[in-house]
């Protein structure tokens, strides 16, 4: 599996479990939306000062895992 993949959390009691970059409540797919509408790194980082480089690397790493047609379990923190 892709260590950039640590970076991302998937936790049901956080924006209802879709999947995060860790420690924010910045949802995964967001960053690649962006990404594609044309802003540029710099700019997402202006608007979200939390990310870093890896964690938007992470982010596209992730969508790329996601497109693959097989099946990836991904660690699900314990809401317990």
């Amino acid at each position: 599996m892709n260590p950039r993949l640590d970076r991302i959390s998937i936790d049901p009691a956080v924006c209802g479990g879709k999947p995060c970059i860790k420690g924010t409540r910045l949802w995964v797919s967001l960053i690649p939306d962006f990404l594609a509408d044309g802003m540029t790194e710099a700019e997402l980082q202006t608007e979200y000062p939390q990310l870093t480089h890896q964690d938007i690397m992470a982010a596209l790493a992730f969508g790329a895992e996601m497109s693959r047609e097989r099946i990836r379990f991904v660690p699900v923190v314990d809401a317990a």
